[in-house]
C-alpha cells in the first residue's frame, strides 16, 4: 500500500477539470459537473480559433462558476516571444483586477502557464496568483516538478507521454502539497507534448502560438522525387494514408487506477468542442468519480452506462494512450481522419415559461396529441370552457374567470359562441443548433444523469407564430415538448441540452 502519504493520496476524490471555449460552454460544463473550468482569453492562448473570452465574458463567466462552487483557470501558455512580453504584464494585471470585491468574485483561480519568462512577469504583476504549469512544458519527471514548485507552481500537468507507473513515482518524490494533473480524455497530438513543427511549416501558423492548423489529419501519400505524380503503395485505401492520425485518450474504463495513482485533478481535453460534448463527457465523468468514491462495486455496475454515453459524444475512436505503456499501431486510425458520432447537438434550455393553451383544434385534428389532452381533461389541467374564462398564472390553481394568463393564447381563434379547450403548457425557448421538426422525437440530457425521451408537440418563433422546423442557424424558437413516457409537458428546464 506504501507510506501514509501515499495512501492519502490513494484516498483523495480527484477534481474534474473540464474545457471551454465560450461562456456558454462554461456554463454548461459547471451546470453538468465540473468542479473547475479551464478557459482561454483574447491573447496568449494555445487555441486561437477557439471563441476564447473578452475580459467582460471572463468575468460573468468566473462568477457564474464562483456562484456555483466551482473554479476557473485562466491559460496563458504560449512560448512568448520578445514581442509578447509587454502585453503579458498588462493582460496578467487586467485579470488581477477582474472584481475582487464582488459577493462571487471574479478572478481566475489559478493562471495555467508554460513559459518560464511568462510565469516571472505572472509572479511579479500578480504575486499570490495560483500558477499552474501546461502541459507544454513537457512535464515528465519528478525533478521538473520539484524544479517547477521551487519557482512557486502549486500544479504541474503531466505530460501525455507518462505512464500510470510514472505518476505513482513522481507522486511519491514531490511534496504532499503539490498537484498532478493529468489528461484523461480528449485529442491526442502526434508531437511530443503538444510541441508541432507541421503546422507552421505548412501554412506558417505556429501551433505554439496558438494556431495550429492540425495538418496531422490531413491525408498524406509518398511520391519518389524522379516519379512526379506517380503515388507509391503505401496507402492504406482509395483516399490516402493517414500515418498521424491518433485516436482519443478515453479513461472513462480506469477511474480506480488514475485514482490509485494520485492524480489529483482529471482533465479533459478540448477547448474547441461544442456544448454537448462538453457535456456528456463532463457529466459521464463526473458519475463515474463520485460512483467510484460511493464504492467500487458501485462504479463497475455502471461501466456499461459510461461506456455509452461516451460513445455518444464526438471522437475518433478510442484508447488508452500511454497509461499502460507505449502504444503501438493499434491506437492508430488508418482508414480515415473523420470523427465518429452518434448524436446530434439542438441546443439548450434558456427559459421555460406557463403559457395559456386553446387546444380546441388539436383535439379534433391531432391524433397523436390526442392522448396527452384527454390526460390533461382526466386530470383537469384541461378544459372546456365557455368564452371569456381563462386560466390564472400559477400553475395548479383553480380556474378563475377573468384572470390574466402568463401569455396571451396560442393556438386557434378566440370563440366567442363556443366552448374552447383551454390548459397551461409549458414552452422552452432555445437558440436553434441543428435543424429538427414538429413531431421529432430527441432527448433531453439532464445534468443528473437523466436522459428524457421527448416528443416535439408543437414549435413556435419569437412572436409565438406556429412554425413546423427551425430551418435557420441560431433561430430563436419556443418549443413544446412532451415526454414519451409520461405525457408530462414539464420535462425540459431551464439548463438541460437538446440532442437528437
Amino acid at each position: 500500500m506504501g507510506d501514509s502519504s501515499c495512501h492519502r493520496k490513494k484516498l483523495h476524490k480527484p477534481e474534474l477539470l473540464v474545457p471551454a471555449g465560450s461562456l456558454e460552454v462554461l456554463k454548461t460544463a459547471v451546470l453538468f459537473g465540473a468542479d473547475a473550468v479551464y478557459i482561454g482569453g483574447d491573447v496568449f492562448s494555445l487555441r486561437a480559433k477557439a471563441k476564447n473570452f473578452s475580459l467582460e465574458e471572463m468575468r460573468e463567466g468566473i462568477a457564474f462558476a464562483h456562484s456555483h462552487g466551482a473554479k476557473v483557470y485562466v491559460t496563458a501558455n504560449i512560448f512568448a516571444h520578445n514581442g509578447d512580453l509587454g502585453e503579458a504584464e498588462a493582460y496578467f494585471a487586467s485579470l488581477r483586477d477582474l472584481d475582487p470585491g464582488a459577493e462571487h468574485p471574479a478572478r481566475p483561480d489559478a493562471l495555467i502557464l508554460s513559459d518560464p519568462g511568462m510565469l516571472r512577469i505572472a509572479k511579479r504583476v500578480w504575486p499570490e496568483a495560483e500558477i499552474h504549469i501546461s502541459t507544454q512544458a513537457n512535464n515528465t519527471n519528478y525533478e521538473t516538478y520539484l524544479f517547477w514548485h521551487e519557482l512557486g507552481a502549486k500544479r504541474v500537468v503531466s505530460a501525455r507521454e507518462l505512464s500510470l507507473q510514472e505518476i505513482r513515482q513522481i507522486r511519491e518524490k514531490i511534496p504532499e502539497d503539490m498537484e498532478i494533473e493529468s489528461f484523461v480524455h480528449g485529442s491526442m497530438c502526434i508531437s511530443y507534448s503538444g510541441r508541432c513543427l507541421l503546422s507552421n511549416y505548412f501554412t506558417g501558423r505556429d501551433a505554439n502560438q496558438g494556431s495550429c492548423t492540425h495538418p496531422c489529419r490531413w491525408k498524406y501519400a509518398v511520391v519518389e522525387e524522379s516519379r512526379p505524380g506517380e503515388y507509391l503503395p503505401v496507402v492504406e485505401n482509395e483516399r490516402g494514408t493517414f500515418l498521424f492520425n491518433s485516436k482519443d485518450l478515453c479513461m472513462i474504463e480506469h477511474i480506480p487506477e488514475l485514482v490509485q495513482a494520485g492524480i489529483d485533478s482529471f482533465k479533459i481535453e478540448g477547448r474547441m468542442k461544442a456544448a454537448l460534448y462538453v457535456a456528456a463527457v463532463a457529466r459521464t465523468y463526473r458519475r463515474a468519480i463520485d460512483d467510484y468514491f460511493r464504492g467500487e462495486e458501485v462504479y463497475r455496475a455502471n461501466l456499461d452506462w459510461y461506456r455509452e454515453e461516451i460513445g455518444k459524444c464526438t471522437n475518433r475512436q478510442f484508447s488508452t494512450g500511454f497509461y499502460f505503456g507505449k502504444p503501438g499501431g493499434e491506437t492508430q486510425i488508418y482508414e480515415n481522419s473523420t470523427y465518429v458520432s452518434e448524436a446530434v447537438y439542438l441546443g439548450i434550455i434558456e427559459e421555460s415559461i406557463c403559457i395559456l393553451g386553446d387546444f380546441t383544434e388539436d383535439y379534433e385534428k391531432n391524433k397523436e396529441l390526442r392522448p396527452f389532452l384527454d390526460k390533461g381533461l382526466r386530470e383537469g389541467s384541461l378544459k372546456w370552457q365557455k368564452a371569456g374564462w381563462q386560466i390564472p398564472k400559477e400553475a395548479g390553481e383553480e380556474l378563475i374567470p377573468g384572470k390574466e394568463p402568463a401569455a396571451g393564447p396560442i393556438g386557434g381563434e378566440e370563440d366567442t359562441a363556443g366552448e374552447r379547450l383551454m390548459g397551461m403548457m409549458y414552452l422552452s425557448r432555445i437558440t436553434q443548433r441543428n435543424k429538427f421538426s414538429v413531431g421529432d422525437r430527441i432527448e433531453v440530457m439532464k445534468p443528473d444523469g437523466r436522459n428524457v425521451r421527448v416528443w416535439v408537440a408543437g414549435m413556435y418563433d419569437q412572436d409565438m407564430n406556429p412554425v413546423e422546423s427551425a430551418p435557420h442557424a441560431r433561430q430563436k424558437l419556443w418549443i413544446w415538448l412532451l415526454d414519451e413516457e409520461t405525457l408530462e409537458d414539464r420535462a425540459a428546464e431551464e439548463g438541460d441540452l437538446l440532442r437528437e
